[in-house]
């Protein structure tokens, strides 16, 4: 009876670990929920992580100065409100124009969208503001590559499996001109597939 027991708590730890991040490599500082004040989520449907995807907002410009945990929690109030109904804020990890990286759903929780397609596996990584009316500076740029260096390694997913939202809706210009240059040259692949091989 004890061997069975023992054998049964194994197998779920087993099941338990597949869906979690093994390898760690945590260069970029994750400011928790609870700095932007976050209301609880909604339960809601549960993933594992494939591949990413980019995405800005596309709200108003938000400069380095505004206060972006104001910004975020905006964002989650009218998400989760009447005209969305969704479980939480949509994104898992949103980045501020002042590079700051805060954490916004739970990445093993499906991300949710407006757009056709369906964000089961992905995750979702978004710049606070609107890129096609401003622009990436080399630190911010650096913040995406090193946070996707990271998140490649925590899910094991390939960097041949990062994109923007455009990519796979037509219905959308996200993640604004700006972002996507460096997408569409090839430029952020590239840096990331360079870190992980040193």
């Amino acid at each position: 009876m004890k061997n069975s027991v023992a054998l049964f708590l194994m197998l779920a730890v087993a099941i338990w670990a597949h869906g979690q991040p093994t390898d760690r490599r945590d260069t970029v500082p994750i400011v928790p929920r609870s700095s932007w004040e976050a209301q609880p989520a909604k339960p809601f449907k549960q993933h594992v992580p494939v591949q990413i995807t980019v995405h800005h907002e596309g709200g108003k410009r938000l400069m380095p100065s505004d206060d972006a945990r104001q910004r975020l929690n905006n964002i989650q109030r009218w998400c989760m409100g009447p005209d969305r109904n969704w479980a939480d804020i949509p994104y898992h990890l949103l980045i501020a124009a002042d590079g700051t990286v805060y954490e916004g759903r739970n990445p093993l929780t499906m991300g949710e969208t407006n757009t056709d397609y369906d964000p089961t596996g992905h995750l979702l990584i978004c710049f606070l503001g609107n890129y096609n009316e401003q622009q990436l500076d080399e630190k911010l740029l650096q913040v995406l590559i090193d946070l996707l260096v990271d998140s490649c390694i925590k899910y094991k997913i390939s960097p041949t499996a990062i994109s923007t939202h455009r990519d796979h809706s037509q219905q959308t210009a996200c993640p604004g001109e700006d972002i996507y240059a460096y997408f569409k040259s090839g430029y952020v692949v590239d840096e990331v597939k360079e870190r992980m091989d040193n």
